[in-house]
């Protein structure tokens, strides 16, 4: 049996910033109640799992960690910006986490992720699911 097809350009469930997105007349609270979270779409392609995110501005080598344990994936990243000019300075920083749980059959020792552009592309391999399931027997009181 083939792994089934999830091709879609957002998450199945859209993040509670998205749904603020859709009221234009609650739109301006965004900032406020923005949860730092990473927006990342995801799909099935063939035998691998890709999950995208957007992370522009971050220095890979020092701030972005990606850790996978027990069927879920996290992506944590730093984002520090500080320019100055005429004497002026100002800065720019936040914190972001996002965790995803992966798909069953996902290898996690198979894990590869590239950052180009300030696209992070994660790509887990896939093998058909061991079927775990088993009978349980009821015994008589």
């Amino acid at each position: 049996m083939s792994q089934p097809e999830r091709s879609h350009g957002r998450a199945l469930i859209p993040e509670f910033r998205d749904l603020l997105d859709m009221l234009p007349t609650m739109s301006g609270l965004r900032p406020a109640l923005d949860l730092h979270s990473i927006r990342v779409e995801d799909r099935i392609e063939g035998d691998t799992y890709v999950l995208r995110a957007e992370l522009p501005g971050i220095d890979v080598d020092n701030d972005l960690e990606i850790t996978v344990h027990n069927g879920l994936l996290t992506i944590e990243a730093e984002r520090k910006e500080e320019e100055t000019e005429g004497g002026r300075s100002e800065f720019r920083y936040g914190s972001f986490a996002r965790t995803v749980a992966l798909p069953s059959g996902a290898r996690e020792d198979g894990i590869d992720a590239e950052y180009d552009n300030g696209i992070l592309t994660v790509r887990v391999p896939l093998s058909k699911p061991e079927d775990k399931r088993r009978q349980i027997r009821v015994r008589h009181g």
